[in-house]
């Protein structure tokens, strides 16, 4: 029998006038009885528009690509591409992209992806990092099922461990295809609490539709670190991203891996989290330097919070690179005309949202087991020197 909106209330011990305005959107609910209405819909893989077997094919014209900042140039640079992608005669037909800003709210995702779920969209592209929280990440596994099932494609785009964490964390099992893999139904999860349904043989979904494109964003760190540490540098600041995040958790590890790899002793105190914008980045570099007034060297999250680590070291009357050398991550459109120019880590961003686009229409064969790892180049600018004697 299908679950229905009565069902989903009575689990999430609220009204059905209250279940709608969550699936809606439209209406302000309280946060926490959103994540007890989201919960509910997950445990009873609940599909508005009736059962999954009634969506047995994607039909819409409709692409969504979820961001989480669409005035970040990294996003943007990737959306586009994305959406030039699904314009045109090719096969398939043309397209309509939605684009989504999460704002890098888990919550706001997984509510996002339910509307895309009942419009039945013919594709999804998630693009940048997810949340590391581990309920976050079983419900994402759980919705990311759910579409795929429903004959939606489903990309992960430039998010370092794609849905392999998700999966891990729900009990997914290897599926029988190349490439595929199946996840236990929510509320059925290893080492998790038993529901009344607990007993019963989860079914099993099988994620063939479901694609990965992520960054080398560890070792693109890692490098960049090295570069520093070859020009003789070892009071390095880190300006990392926010905690609680997959690219920061990337980035971070490859920058202490490249200084456990000279013998650099990790300090606690030469590493802020802030945002990835110019207002964090001038915040934590003005931090690090009250902190310890040696550095030589500070790497940021990315370039937009480089710009502000350069603003927070000429503020204190130091000088780029004579006195502290600057470098930041993705090399965005602006990085050669800062002053100085940039040091970064390029990453294809182009090229990937092209890659996501290609692959979200049926365009482009997937990779070998669904994932696949584009490297991050190193790019040596005026922005990092050897430190001052």
């Amino acid at each position: 029998m299908a679950v229905t909106l009565a069902d989903v209330a009575a689990r999430a011990r609220v009204s059905a006038a209250t279940v709608s305005r969550v699936l809606s959107g439209n209406y302000p609910v309280a946060a926490g009885t959103r994540g007890r209405v989201l919960r509910a819909v997950e445990e009873l893989a609940y599909v508005v528009n009736g059962p999954a077997s009634a969506l047995a094919a994607a039909s819409s014209d409709l692409v969504g690509i979820l961001v989480n900042d669409i005035a970040d140039p990294f996003f943007g640079i990737i959306a586009g591409a994305v959406q030039t992608e699904l314009s045109g005669a090719a096969q398939g037909g043309e397209k309509l992209a939605v684009v989504c800003n999460t704002g890098g709210s888990p919550e706001r995702e997984l509510t996002y992806l339910t509307l895309l779920q009942r419009q039945r969209a013919a594709a999804v592209v998630l693009t940048g990092s997810a949340s590391e929280d581990a309920a976050h990440a079983r419900a994402l596994t759980a919705t990311l099922a759910r579409l795929a099932e429903a004959g939606t494609r489903v990309v992960l785009c430039g998010r370092p461990t794609g849905v392999a964490a998700a999966a891990e964390a729900t009990g997914a099992v290897p599926g029988e295809s190349q490439g595929a893999e199946e996840t236990r139904e929510p509320g059925k999860t290893r080492g998790a609490g038993k529901t009344p349904e607990a007993d019963e043989a989860p079914p099993r979904v099988p994620l063939t539709a479901l694609t990965t494109l992520a960054f080398d964003n560890r070792g693109g760190a890692r490098q960049l670190t090295a570069h520093l540490i070859g020009l003789g540098h070892r009071r390095i600041g880190c300006v990392a991203g926010p905690a609680g995040r997959t690219t920061t958790g990337e980035r971070l590890a490859g920058h202490r891996a490249a200084l456990a790899a000279y013998g650099i002793e990790d300090t606690p105190r030469r590493t802020v989290h802030g945002a990835y914008d110019r207002a964090s980045g001038y915040d934590a570099a003005a931090e690090l330097l009250r902190r310890e007034a040696g550095l030589t060297a500070i790497v940021a999250a990315n370039d937009t919070a480089a710009l502000g680590v350069c603003a927070a070291v000429r503020d204190r009357g130091l000088r780029i690179p004579e006195d502290v050398s600057v470098a930041g991550f993705d090399d965005l459109p602006f990085s050669v005309d800062a002053t100085p120019a940039l040091t970064t880590v390029r990453l294809p961003l182009q090229e990937t949202g092209a890659r996501a686009g290609r692959l979200a229409m049926g365009r482009e064969e997937r990779p070998p087991g669904g994932l696949a790892t584009l490297r991050a180049e190193l790019i040596v600018r005026a922005s990092t020197s050897v430190p001052r004697p």
